[in-house]
């Protein structure tokens, strides 16, 4: 069964986007959506309506610090961002990038880095005890979130990247099938992770 991707190419040359439309849609065990952006100022609004899984974008375009900010103003918090290479670029600068794509990649790496983020975002079918286990990191920002942290706060806090940060928060909820705050605050107080008298001095 293919799995449904949906992926923004974003990026001004058309050789460059024609090229890539071609090689995605022939990566098996996926079907790929593709929509193409070739103006920096159609991006928001193409994020809006598109609402991608993966957004492939020239890393020139954008400063990676603004991509929470362009996901929230999209509506599309939960995308990753792929940088897509064909020049030289600091490497420090590719690192707040989820992934990267270049163009000399043989499309068989290109599905394993697809493979890895289906992966990553499916959780496993597991028993409800395995299910609701966290890893020590995911506990840290369980802790953060109910001290009224931002993503950003807890990013500094705990040396990660933000899209990290996001990505953690999805893995919890989905473990535990909490989607609130409170309902964090609860199992956090429950399952011993923070005192009660902790919340009470905040704020």
């Amino acid at each position: 069964m293919s799995t449904p991707l949906k992926i923004v190419i974003a990026d001004p040359s058309p050789i460059i986007r024609a090229g890539l439309d071609v090689v995605l849609k022939k990566i098996p065990g996926f079907r790929i959506s593709l929509t193409e952006v070739s103006a920096f100022d159609a991006l928001q609004e193409t994020l809006k309506i598109q609402r991608p899984d993966i957004l492939l974008i020239n890393p020139l375009w954008v400063h990676p610090s603004s991509f929470t900010q362009l996901k929230e103003d999209s509506g599309c918090n939960e995308m990753k961002c792929f940088a897509l290479v064909y020049t030289a670029i600091d490497p420090a600068f590719l690192r707040f990038f989820d992934d990267q794509i270049t163009l000399f990649e043989h499309p068989d790496e290109i599905r394993r880095k697809l493979e890895r983020l289906v992966s990553a975002e499916i959780p496993e079918e597991t028993d409800s005890e395995d299910s609701q286990s966290l890893s020590v990191r995911e506990k840290e920002i369980v802790v953060c979130v109910v001290k009224g942290m931002t993503n950003r706060e807890i990013a500094d806090t705990l040396y990660l990247s933000t899209h990290t940060v996001i990505t953690h928060r999805r893995n919890i909820a989905r473990k535990l099938q909490i989607h609130s705050a409170s309902g964090l605050t609860v199992y956090a107080i429950v399952n011993k992770l923070i005192a009660l008298e902790d919340i009470q001095t905040k704020g």
